[in-house]
């Protein structure tokens, strides 16, 4: 089971996800941290809507607000909380900037990358394979997604 560290990171990034959903965006949150030194190096909400831009995934954000940060092109050693399951394109770019623990909220069978659809760290072709910790706060996170989307119908 994840620590309270991990469960305050997460909560932090429902907080970003809960402002994306205010802002008329699918409402997922991300942080990125850095836990040898317990700093946040970037969070952000979805902004694929406000942006006209389809890569502009909560997780993308945050690795390139990160790696300019860092001014480093990978994050090894660094964590990333995100409210639901990475689609394919973010757990590509979770593998290119080596993550090296991943940790997500709600799961997400339709639209999914990691442990539903393309499963891309299962892949012989994927360089890298963070850890995965699925299910953190999951109840909140999917219940802040069905809200939204119930709103929308």
């Amino acid at each position: 089971m994840p620590d309270t560290t991990a469960t305050s990171y997460m909560q932090i990034a429902l907080e970003e996800a809960r402002a994306a959903g205010a802002r008329g965006e699918v409402p997922v949150g991300a942080v990125i941290v850095n836990p040898a030194r317990d700093e946040i190096l970037a969070q952000a909400g979805n902004r694929v809507e406000e942006l006209s831009d389809p890569t502009q995934h909560a997780e993308m954000i945050v690795i390139r607000r990160a790696t300019a940060k860092a001014g480093l092109s990978r994050l090894v050693g660094c964590d990333l909380y995100v409210t639901l399951e990475p689609c394919p394109m973010c757990a590509g770019a979770i593998s290119l900037a080596r993550i090296r623990r991943l940790y997500f909220g709600a799961y997400d069978p339709k639209s999914g990358g990691v442990e539903h659809g393309a499963q891309v760290f299962d892949h012989a072709t994927c360089h890298h394979k963070p850890e995965v910790v699925g299910g953190l706060v999951e109840s909140e996170a999917g219940v802040l997604l069905a809200d939204f989307f119930r709103g929308r119908r």
